[in-house]
């Protein structure tokens, strides 16, 4: 059972995550230190630099020939169950939608292992699976944060194709190439796509025809056109109802937009990857995550340590990473109108998610492919750890759903300690 010193050494770990918060928060909501450009930088410095030098120093210091290939089966088998799932339902399903599917899968598979899992386990099972703990981190940083990098960027380039294929050659007409460079589609984490994108998307320019009988009416001043001018009004509301994958769009016209987004060709399927492989090259997390496992494959074979300089320069800041995560967090939770961002709805949706969904897959996925006593414990408390820091980073970068994230983030620490010792009670019976 765990003893008050080992919930100590817990609480040591969690507890200065959560002061970096709070001074971030207060910097932005009552000493008004930061503006909301300023919060923006920070956060794109998260994910530029902090970000991938504490991805690449965890990866560095890992024994690739040393890993407990059950352990990685189970966690692999667990996350690409799940992200099936999500996939067919947002292909066959008209509730579904690219976007859910990718923060879903971010909620149910990337658990906060670095800091919450290394010294909880420890304290539960022995420090002897500390090195699972670390397997876990490096496989989510070399495997599951570059699959996320890789859905994100599919996303914003589908978007802008599927924007492009239908503006062209109508009234309407947007310069891609000029929509993306004015509004960051392409400005963003190495040439991803962050929020001009989606807004650009989903806000059409409305039809000039709905607002003539408004202009006829100042110039004739009849009064059977101030009729006419409420109706036009109200077809404008009405019109703002329509929704493409979940989010509202402003005119019948862009309705149309859903026949490309349902069907892409071969072709377009081309450019679209195309367009994600030069995003994915010129994003630091790509070279991270290749650079740390290969010092890691070679270092451990021939035996080759790190210059001190180089040493010191990568920990200097990745010792910063997860710090400067939670100021990110912190800036993104005062620039909300209240703290739940995403409304208390999704928030209860999101902890099922996280605490209830995401360890029944890793359990079935552990039990199937041979875990057996303490080493499946270990993969189904693990499963059931807080929400990661790094995903909140990509998810505020490419303005997927910041907040539903954020929300996970918070209180997944704050209820994750009882959830956890819940979990390690049940399974010890």
């Amino acid at each position: 059972m765990i003893s008050f010193s080992d919930l100590y050494c817990v609480l040591t770990a969690v507890v200065p995550l959560y002061v970096t918060m709070f001074l971030a928060y207060f910097s932005v909501k009552w000493w008004t230190i930061f503006t909301p450009d300023q919060c923006a930088g920070i956060n794109r410095f998260v994910a530029i630099f902090a970000v991938p030098l504490l991805s690449f120093e965890f990866i560095s210091r890992i024994n690739p020939y040393k890993m407990d290939l059950l352990f990685i089966a189970a966690d692999a088998v667990s996350k690409l169950l799940i992200l099936f799932v999500l996939f067919s339902w947002a292909k066959f399903s008209k509730r579904g939608s690219l976007d859910w599917a990718i923060t879903l899968f971010s909620l149910s598979t990337l658990p906060n292992t670095l800091v919450m899992g290394i010294p909880l386990l420890k304290s539960m099972y022995g420090d002897d699976k500390e090195s699972l703990m670390i397997q876990a981190v490096v496989l989510q940083c070399v495997v599951w944060y570059t699959l996320m990098l890789f859905l994100f960027e599919y996303r914003a380039a589908r978007n802008i194709l599927i924007q492009q294929k239908y503006f062209n050659g109508t009234n309407g007409i947007i310069n891609t190439e000029r929509n993306m460079d004015n509004h960051g589609g392409i400005q963003k984490l190495g040439g991803g796509s962050v929020g001009g994108e989606d807004e650009n998307f989903n806000k059409v320019a409305p039809d000039s025809k709905g607002f003539n009988p408004i202009v006829t009416a100042a110039a004739a001043e009849e009064d059977g056109v101030c009729e006419q001018s409420v109706q036009a009004c109200h077809k404008e509301e009405e019109n703002k109802t329509k929704k493409i994958d979940g989010e509202e769009v402003g005119t019948p016209e862009a309705i149309k937009v859903t026949e490309y987004s349902s069907s892409i060709s071969s072709e377009m399927l081309k450019q679209i990857l195309k367009i994600v492989w030069f995003k994915l090259v010129k994003n630091p997390n790509s070279y991270a995550s290749i650079l740390g496992l290969s010092w890691a494959l070679a270092s451990c074979r021939w035996g080759i340590k790190k210059p001190q300089i180089l040493e010191n320069s990568v920990t200097i800041l990745s010792n910063a990473g997860l710090g400067m995560a939670m100021f990110s967090l912190g800036l993104f939770m005062a620039l909300q109108p209240k703290i739940i961002a995403c409304g208390n709805r999704l928030a209860a949706y999101g902890m099922l998610v996280r605490f209830v969904a995401g360890p029944a897959v890793m359990a079935v996925a552990s039990i199937g492919v041979g875990l057996r006593g303490t080493i499946l414990r270990v993969s189904i408390v693990q499963a059931a750890l807080p929400q990661g820091i790094v995903p909140f980073v990509f998810a505020r970068e490419y303005n997927l759903h910041p907040d539903m994230l954020s929300t996970a983030v918070i209180f997944g620490m704050i209820v994750s300690l009882p959830v956890t010792v819940l979990y390690y009670i049940l399974l010890g019976l």
